[in-house]
């Protein structure tokens, strides 16, 4: 996995968390989220040895004034700079973490428009593990082309971890397959984590990323301005984002994308991804779950839903 720096957080508030991760023997790789609200304590989220969601209590009670504080370190005194972000409930900052808001939403127009007495924030750690796409490669390349691929996952197993794994493999190639050049359509700046338009996490040598853009935009977008030879996305699952796919593949365009769902079947039952099943849109599904903990690849089914592979390992696991 890779190094996570908690500088960016003022002492008051670090200490106590790096207290309770020494008691409970946490190691910083582990960590994946904290949590601060106004009057209770710092809740703590990780990793377990065999993958498994754990979360710890810090013996200190957050105030307003530490809120504010964290902010401001968090954009660098400058939180309208981060006005477009704030408005859909989060701010990536340098590094890739993405941090939730919560507090008083602001509305005109029927619209969203800032979020203010901010006391809630979610401040999720991006990590990155590298080589943890390498096992399914082989199922879903053939011959330097990526077969159009859905990556199945409950909220929460490490869909966007895989995601963001295979597209690095497949943009810098893997020492037998050659790079292709991948446009990536990163609607929460949660795959490559930009910052300031930079990606922040390793996302390939040949990919293209449209941050912070609305998924099916984005995808029409890169497929008109960068000529991609694959079009990577996370969470689908508007009308709007099934028809966009359907225009991407028509066009010889390869696709990879992820989808909330527990099976094959339960993205059936859903009236608006049922198509995309019974049409065959993709030649590959990797379903994703959490029996041998977080990051389960269960299985690697076909266009017609045949298993190709069922690996019963986790690999996030550390």
């Amino acid at each position: 996995m890779t190094h996570v720096n908690l500088d960016f957080l003022p002492a008051h508030i670090l200490t106590p968390i790096r207290c309770a991760m020494k008691e409970g023997q946490i190691t910083i790789e582990r960590l994946t989220e904290i949590r601060l609200r106004v009057k209770r304590r710092i809740y703590i989220h990780y990793m377990s040895s065999g993958a498994l969601a754990c979360e710890k209590a810090c013996d200190y009670i957050v105030n307003e004034s530490d809120i504010r504080d964290v902010i401001d370190r968090l954009t660098e005194y400058s939180l309208y700079a981060y006005d477009d972000e704030i408005r859909q409930g989060f701010i990536t900052i340098r590094g890739g973490h993405r941090i939730g808001l919560a507090g008083q939403v602001i509305k005109e127009g029927g619209k969203i428009m800032n979020i203010k007495n901010i006391s809630f924030l979610n401040i999720r750690l991006a990590h990155q593990i590298m080589g943890c796409g390498n096992n399914v490669m082989p199922y879903i390349i053939c011959k330097d082309r990526l077969l159009d691929t859905l990556i199945i996952s409950p909220p929460g197993c490490g869909k966007t971890t895989l995601l963001r794994d295979i597209v690095r493999i497949i943009s810098s190639g893997d020492g037998i397959n050659e790079g292709l050049n991948v446009g990536l359509v990163d609607e929460r700046s949660e795959i490559a984590g930009s910052y300031m338009g930079e990606p922040q996490l390793e996302v390939g040598d040949r990919t293209d990323v449209m941050d912070a853009c609305p998924k099916a935009e984005g995808m029409l977008l890169l497929l008109r301005s960068m000529n991609p030879d694959v079009i990577a996305v996370d969470e689908i699952g508007s009308r709007e984002d099934v028809e966009a796919i359907n225009y991407i593949i028509n066009c010889g365009c390869g696709i990879l994308a992820t989808v909330h769902g527990e099976s094959i079947d339960d993205i059936r039952t859903r009236p608006i991804l049922r198509k995309l099943v019974e049409e065959r849109s993709f030649d590959r599904y990797i379903v994703l779950g959490r029996s041998r903990g977080i990051g389960t690849v269960e299985s690697v089914f076909d266009e017609r839903g045949n298993e190709l592979l069922s690996m019963d390992y986790s690999y996030m696991c550390i």
